[in-house]
């Protein structure tokens, strides 16, 4: 398998953009003045996100992922987001034994 340079250019080029993206997103919410509302919607993203990443397998696939679907929902809204997935991750597999 080869790689032509200019694919690898471009590869590099939007995994940095991605890269700055990400990073500047940090720094300016670390700078924003927000109401407390404002700040409880910003703080709701990461789930929604999660959510909205893992809504097409549930809806998509079998009842054991539809399962897991609805308690890394409910964990969305206790846990951070790595806890989310892990309780996800291990919910589907307990379901995937069971059903």
């Amino acid at each position: 398998m080869t790689l032509d340079p200019l694919n690898l250019v471009a590869i590099l080029g939007m995994a940095l953009v991605t890269y700055f993206t990400r990073i500047a997103g940090l720094a300016l919410a670390g700078r924003l003045d927000l109401s407390p509302r404002a700040q409880a919607a910003f703080d709701a993203i990461p789930p929604a996100v999660l959510i909205a990443v893992i809504a097409p397998s549930a809806l998509a696939t079998g009842w054991a992922e539809t399962g897991a679907t609805v308690v890394a929902a409910l964990a969305a809204t206790r846990l951070p987001l790595l806890g989310v997935v892990a309780v996800g991750v291990a919910a589907v597999v307990a379901l995937r034994l069971v059903v």
